[in-house]
């Protein structure tokens, strides 16, 4: 069988890419400040669902991107989304990518204390003296353990990305962060991941430095 590739230069392949995704979106209207995380997270998944569940509270980009311009510190769930962040944009705005999952001490009171890594991390997180956003794609468990630290007043991050992936208490974790007042981006339902979360990161990272895609 004879197949037909559209020949396309390498520096142009995410710009029809982009194009193709405007074009399937078709009349769907989105904020000008949404529709780039929208079409970056559908760029990463090849999942048009994205276009429907991504739900934004008020202002949650603008606060995001105003956060990544300060030199905010992204905590994620996974060194997968950490490793998928750019850094390299990041740390123009003196920013930085952090994750707690693999430190041994983590591991320890995890055990110890008979919880997850992932709701220990968001405790270290919560003592970071910095501007915060938290970008979780994998854990329900650390979703809710920012969202009980939320509520206790401990925790006071400008953004939670909250787009964990699975079936045990994600859908639930993240009805939980949509009842929170806090700003946040979800990605309701089982659908979400350590992709997602980093494409959302890298997406607002792109608008902070004013390019579409750097």
């Amino acid at each position: 069988m004879k197949v037909e590739l559209q020949r396309v230069a390498p520096a142009e392949i995410e710009a029809r890419s982009m194009e193709i995704i405007q074009s399937e979106l078709g009349e769907r209207s989105f904020p000008p400040e949404v529709l780039p995380v929208v079409k970056r997270v559908i760029h990463t998944t090849a999942d048009f669902d994205y276009a429907d569940n991504l739900v934004f509270s008020p202002g949650a980009v603008e606060k995001g991107v105003a956060a990544l311009k300060a030199g905010c510190v992204i905590v994620t769930d996974t060194q997968m989304a950490r490793s998928g962040v750019n850094k390299r944009v990041l740390e123009k705005f003196g920013g930085e990518a952090l994750c707690f999952m693999s430190d041994p001490d983590v591991a320890a009171e995890a055990r110890d204390r008979g919880v997850t890594r992932a709701a220990v991390s968001m405790e270290r997180a919560a003592k970071l003296d910095r501007p915060l956003i938290l970008a979780l794609g994998n854990a329900p468990t650390a979703l809710v353990r920012a969202c009980e630290l939320l509520e206790a007043g401990a925790l006071k991050p400008e953004l939670i990305i909250g787009v964990p992936v699975g079936f045990v208490n994600v859908v639930e974790s993240k009805e939980l962060l949509l009842t929170e007042d806090a700003p946040y981006i979800v990605a309701r339902g089982r659908k979400g991941g350590s992709n997602v979360a980093a494409a959302i990161c890298n997406a607002m990272l792109y608008l902070a430095s004013g390019n579409a895609r750097e």
